[in-house]
């Protein structure tokens, strides 16, 4: 089945496609969103695994530095959003 585009009246001007530039501002937002959670979460596994080696506390400074690590992504990313609201 072909698509057949349907004819405007007159008075109506045809609506115009929103080009793929527009949207390079949201589309940053979400990839710093991402990566800012990639990186404290990556942070926090760092330093976790630094405190088990340094203290040996192992497994308890890795979980420490993951919940850290996801508490520090979660507020990061709620202040992110929050300029979009």
């Amino acid at each position: 089945m072909t698509d057949v585009p349907k004819e405007q009246p007159p008075d109506q001007p045809a609506e115009q496609e929103k080009p793929i530039v527009s949207d390079l501002p949201g589309l940053a937002a979400f990839a710093s969103m991402g990566l800012t959670v990639a990186i404290l979460e990556a942070v926090g596994v760092v330093l976790g695994l630094w405190a088990d080696r340094a203290f040996g506390t192992a497994p308890g400074g890795l979980v420490l530095g993951i919940v850290l690590g996801t508490v520090a992504a979660v507020v990061s990313v709620v202040k992110q959003v929050r300029r979009f609201l």
